[in-house]
C-alpha cells in the first residue's frame, strides 16, 4: 500500500471512529472530527501532514517513488 492510499484509510478511520464516539459518548467528540477535516485542507496546501511522516519512517512509499522505482 502506498502512502497515498494509507492517508485515506486513516483519515476515514479517524473520521469514522469521532462521529461514533460523538454518537455514543460525548458530542464534543465532534471537534477530534473537525481537526482532521481542517488538517487535511492545510496538508493539501502546505504538504506537511505528521501521519505521512510516521508512514516514511516506518518504509512506505508515495505511488510516484513506485512508478519511478518499476522504470528502472
Amino acid at each position: 500500500m502506498t502512502i497515498d492510499k494509507a492517508m485515506f484509510v486513516f483519515a476515514g478511520s479517524m473520521i469514522i471512529i469521532s462521529t461514533l464516539l460523538a454518537m455514543f459518548h460525548s458530542p464534543n467528540w465532534h471537534w477530534f472530527s473537525l481537526f482532521i477535516g481542517a488538517n487535511m485542507i492545510q496538508s493539501s496546501f502546505t504538504g506537511f501532514c505528521p501521519p505521512s511522516i510516521l508512514m516514511r519512517k516506518l518504509g512506505m512509499k508515495t505511488s510516484a517513488e513506485l512508478a519511478t522505482a518499476n522504470q528502472n
